[in-house]
């Protein structure tokens, strides 16, 4: 079990980013929350086996067709028991 917390940053709102990696969570079995943040940027907790976040952080780094990845910040953190994947 893994847990990564991302802030992606870039022009990541308004490009389907959440919508995408939620489907991407949901294919992968991946439990967790993203969200848009004040600062335009969007952050994200993935939360499940460690292949399946390590896609979902390497997702990030490139982002849905419309999106410009300009930086990607990952910490590691302990495991938190996340259930489901939600859109914040």
């Amino acid at each position: 079990m893994k847990r990564q917390r991302v802030i992606v940053r870039g022009r990541v709102q308004g490009v389907f980013f959440r919508d995408s990696a939620r489907r991407l969570a949901a294919r992968l079995g991946v439990a967790g929350w993203v969200h848009n943040r004040a600062d335009g940027s969007v952050e994200a907790v993935f939360e499940g086996d460690a292949g399946a976040v390590e896609e979902l952080v390497a997702f990030c780094r490139e982002g849905p067709p419309g999106a410009r990845v300009e930086a990607v910040d990952v910490a590691v953190e302990e495991p938190q028991g996340e259930r489901g994947f939600t859109v914040r």
